[in-house]
This record gives structure tokens, C-alpha cells and sequence, in this order.
């Protein structure tokens, strides 16, 4: 007989499993070290039951998973100093040579990382159900006894989710069509016209930046279309990009150093989420375009 320890089946059943509950807290969370985190603590709670009374494990594991994962986002709303790397997903910034229709094909491969971004304006109950349902085809059942919710009432939720999102689902023609609502609100933020901000924003929209002190969150498009006057005011110049495959904009300084990056949501024709990163550190660890 061989002298190696047997494989454990408990063991080898969750590894089985580990690459697609990592991806399903990595859409929860927006962040592969919070990912990793829910991954290991769903683990050690197998480790605590009576595998044999689990009658579908991934299942179980699914579940286990995003209840970990809708108290972490729970969690970061009841925190106001959350820090960038509990809030935003990974940003990457590419520069935005606004391509022809014939080229929009290649913003096919950005679908993945917009649509993290996009995923941060929905509130925890709604990014549950749609990441569950819609990314990972979980039963609305499952997911209401997760959210403690009826059936219909998780199909709700994700259906509210799935208009926030669609933008995602045609990026060629998101790309164009976004630029433009882009492109107006920048203009009004420069020209210091409030009815104009207001005009390209959502009522409800919501602003995430992250700064020196931690993240601060601004809520409704009055209080948003306020700080938007001010921003573009400090700003020496900037240009276009895309980030995470949204249209975006990097600012700078008179003396070069980079302002801010800031990444927008559009949906329905006007901005429903901005996210920006404005702590130098973090800017100075981004892989930045030149100016123009």
C-alpha cells in the first residue's frame, strides 16, 4: 500500500467549487482581496457542518457565499470611512480615441470590468440578485430565503437591477451614446450652469470619491451638480478616457500632477452613478495617460 494521505472529499468537492464562488464574490464585491476573504470564511463554515446532511453543495456553498457577501456590502454602507479598497473595484484607464462603429467591437473585452462599475451603484439587495440570478442562474427562491424576501419580490429586485445595468449589454453603442451625456455634463461643470448639471443627472445619483481621508459618498443630483461646479473649477486641463470601459476623465494640475480620475454611469440617457479617485497616492499607483 502507498504511504500517501487520502484525499479528503470535502476537500476536493470545494476546490471543485472554489474558482466559481470566487467570481461570485469578486461581482459582489468589486475587490479580488474581499473576494478571497468570503471565499476562505465560507470554507472554514463547511469545515463546521455535517457535510452529509448537505444534499447539494454548491448550492449550499452559493448560498453561504452571498449571505457572506451581502454582509460585507452591508457593512461598507454602515461605514462611511471604508477605505478605496473596500468601495471601488480595481480601475483601469485606458485613453479614449473614440473609435469609428467599424472599431466599437473592441470594447467588447472592457464589458466585464464596466460592468463592476456599474454593479457599485446598486444597493446590496439589488447587486445580490442580479449577480446571483442573472451572472450565476441561482432559483429567486434561493436568493429570497439569502435576502429573507418572497420569490416575486427578488424578482423585483433584480429586474430594477437589470435597467440599471443594461448600458453593459451593448458597449458599441453605450460607448457612443454615453460620450455625449459625458461630454454635456462636463460642459456645464465648466461653464458653472447648476440647471444644466441637473438636467444630465439622475435624480438619485450617486457620487463615490475616494480621497486622502477615506471615501465620501453624495447622494441626489442637487448635492452632486454643487461639488461638480467646484471640481472642474481646480482643474488645470484634462482628457477623455475610458475607465473600466466607461467614458471617463483624468484632470491635472498646472504643474502636471494628476487631479482626479473620474468614471460615469449612464443610464437612461442621464448619470446615475460617478465614481472618482481624487488621493494622490492612489493616482500615483494608476497606470495614467499622458496629458493631451
Amino acid at each position: 500500500m502507498s504511504g500517501t494521505n487520502p484525499v479528503d472529499p470535502v476537500d476536493e468537492a470545494f476546490e471543485a467549487q472554489r474558482d466559481r464562488l470566487r467570481a461570485v464574490a469578486y461581482r459582489m464585491l468589486g475587490s479580488h482581496a474581499d473576494a478571497e476573504d468570503v471565499v476562505q470564511e465560507a470554507w472554514l463554515r463547511l469545515r463546521r457542518q455535517d457535510t452529509a446532511a448537505i444534499h447539494n453543495l454548491a448550492g449550499w456553498l452559493t448560498t453561504v457565499v452571498g449571505r457572506i457577501s451581502l454582509d460585507v456590502l452591508r457593512s461598507r454602507q454602515s461605514r462611511p470611512e471604508a477605505s478605496y479598497d473596500d468601495r471601488l473595484p480595481e480601475l483601469v484607464v485606458t485613453a479614449d480615441d473614440s473609435p469609428a462603429p467599424e472599431d466599437d467591437v473592441a470594447l467588447a473585452d472592457s464589458v466585464g470590468l464596466a460592468l463592476l462599475v456599474v454593479l457599485e451603484s446598486l444597493r446590496p439587495s439589488e447587486r445580490l440578485a442580479f449577480v446571483l440570478h442573472d451572472l450565476f442562474a441561482v432559483p429567486f427562491d434561493e436568493i429570497g430565503r439569502i435576502l429573507g424576501k418572497s420569490a416575486d419580490a427578488t424578482k423585483m429586485l433584480a429586474s430594477r437591477a437589470r435597467r440599471k445595468v443594461r448600458g453593459t449589454e451593448r458597449p458599441a453603442a453605450a460607448g457612443r451614446e454615453q460620450r455625449e451625456v459625458v461630454q454635456a455634463f462636463l460642459a456645464a461643470a465648466h461653464r458653472g450652469d447648476f440647471e444644466g448639471l441637473l438636467r444630465v443627472l439622475d435624480p438619485e445619483v450617486k457620487l463615490t470619491v475616494d480621497t486622502p481621508g477615506g471615501v465620501v459618498v453624495v447622494l441626489g443630483a442637487t448635492e452632486v451638480a454643487a461639488g461638480a461646479r467646484l471640481r472642474q473649477r481646480t482643474a488645470a486641463r484634462g482628457r477623455t478616457v475610458l475607465v473600466n470601459g466607461l467614458p471617463g476623465i483624468v484632470s491635472w494640475r498646472e504643474d502636471g500632477t494628476p487631479l482626479s480620475v473620474m468614471a460615469f454611469t449612464v443610464v437612461d440617457g442621464r448619470i446615475a452613478d460617478i465614481m472618482v479617485v481624487a488621493d494622490p497616492a492612489r493616482l500615483a499607483s494608476m497606470n495614467l495617460p499622458d496629458p493631451e
